[in-house]
C-alpha cells in the first residue's frame, strides 16, 4: 500500500478524481487549496495497482508545470486488508519510478563508490591469501559491484542509454581498482602456497554458470518484489569481488593460467546477472509508459539480451576446452 499525494491545478480533480474512481483506489480526498490555485488530492493505492495510477496521472498531468506527484510508503493501514488484497499486495512488481530511484544511484562513479571498492578490495584480498571464509563473506557482502550490473539491467529494460553508459562505465572503473589494487597486494605479499578458497576463484564449471543465473534472477526479483533482503544472499551467492580480487592476486604472482580461470569466472558472473536481470524484468513487464519509448526499449532489449546469450555460450565453450585440455 502506498500514499499518493497529488499537486494540479484545480481543474485537474475531477480528471483525478475520475482516475481514483476507475481504479477502485482507496479513500481519495482533497486538501488544501493553495493562493497560486493548487489543489492537494491524496489517495491510498494498493501496490499492484501503483504502476497503472502513476502512468494514468503522468498521462493527465504531464502538460501541466506545476503539477506534483508524491508517493510515501505505508507502513501500518488498519483496519486490516483482505487476505485476497494482502495476496494482491504480495505478488505487486514495484513500479519502474520506485525502481529507478532505488538503483540508479547505484550507476554513480563517486567518491563513495571508490571507497567501498577500495576497502572491499583490501578485505577479499586478504580474506583470500589468508583462506578466512568469514572475511572473504564480508567483501561479498560489501558488494559494490553488484549495484552498476542491476542499474544496467534495468536501463536496459527502460532503454534508458544513460543509465546503460553510466552502468557499465562505473562497473569497468570498478573492476579496474580492483584488480589494479590486488596486483599491488600479490606483488608485495607472497606465498608459497595458494589457499583453497584463492583456488576455488580459478576453477569454473557449468555449476558456476547455473549458480550466477539463478543468483542473478533472484537479485532481481528481490527488486521488483521490494524484498531488499534477499539481496544480502545473492550478494554472497554472485559475488563479483573475490574473482576481480583474484585476477589481481594472480597476476601480482606472475600466475597467468590461474588468472585467465578468475577472470572466467568474473566474465561468466557479469554475463549471467546480467541475462537474469533482463529476463526477470522482461517477465515482470518492467518497460517505459509511452508507446515510442516501449518500441525503443524492445529493441534495446533484445539486442542486450542476445549478445549476453551469445557473450555466454562462447564463455561455456571455454570452460568446455579448458576443462578438456586439464584432461
Amino acid at each position: 500500500m502506498k500514499y499518493v499525494e497529488v499537486v494540479a491545478d484545480l481543474g485537474h480533480v475531477d480528471t483525478v478524481s475520475a482516475i481514483a474512481e476507475q481504479l477502485e483506489l482507496y479513500d481519495f480526498r482533497l486538501g488544501s487549496l493553495s493562493e497560486d490555485g493548487l489543489q492537494q488530492m491524496r489517495m491510498l493505492v494498493p501496490d499492484n495497482k501503483i504502476q497503472n495510477t502513476l502512468d494514468k496521472l503522468q498521462q493527465s498531468l504531464e502538460t501541466q508545470p506545476n503539477e506534483r506527484i508524491v508517493v510515501l510508503p505505508i507502513e501500518i493501514s488498519l483496519p486490516k486488508l483482505s487476505d485476497d488484497e494482502r495476496r494482491d499486495e504480495d505478488l505487486a512488481t514495484a513500479s519502474r519510478e520506485m525502481l529507478y530511484k532505488g538503483v540508479e544511484k547505484n550507476s554513480h562513479l563517486d567518491t563513495g563508490f571508490v571507497l567501498l571498492v577500495v576497502l572491499s578490495t583490501i578485505v577479499a584480498a586478504v580474506g583470500l591469501i589468508k583462506d578466512n571464509v568469514a572475511v572473504i563473506i564480508g567483501a561479498m557482502v560489501i558488494a559494490p559491484l553488484l549495484g552498476p550490473n542491476l542499474a544496467l539491467g534495468l536501463g536496459t529494460a527502460l532503454g534508458d542509454i544513460s543509465l546503460v553508459v553510466k552502468s557499465i562505465f562505473t562497473t569497468l572503473v570498478g573492476i579496474a581498482i580492483a584488480v589494479s589494487m590486488s596486483i599491488v597486494i600479490g606483488f608485495v605479499w607472497p606465498t608459497d602456497t595458494f589457499s583453497p578458497e584463492l583456488i576455488a576463484r580459478t576453477e569454473v564449471g557449468l555449476d558456476s554458470v547455473a549458480l550466477a543465473l539463478a543468483s542473478g534472477a533472484a537479485a532481481a526479483l528481490s527488486l521488483t518484489t521490494g524484498l531488499s533482503s534477499v539481496l544480502v544472499g545473492v550478494m554472497v551467492a554472485v559475488a563479483l569481488l573475490p574473482p576481480a580480487a583474484t585476477v589481481g592476486i594472480m597476476l601480482g604472482y606472475g600466475n597467468i593460467n590461474l588468472a585467465m580461470g578468475a577472470v572466467l569466472l568474473l566474465a561468466i558472473n557479469i554475463a549471467c546477472v546480467n541475462l537474469a536481470c533482463n529476463v526477470v524484468f522482461l517477465i515482470k513487464g518492467i518497460s517505459p509508459r509511452t508507446w515510442w519509448k516501449k518500441e525503443k526499449a524492445k529493441k534495446s532489449m533484445r539486442t542486450y539480451v542476445i549478445m549476453w546469450i551469445g557473450t555466454l555460450l562462447i564463455l561455456m565453450l571455454i570452460i568446455y576446452l579448458r576443462q578438456s585440455l586439464n584432461t
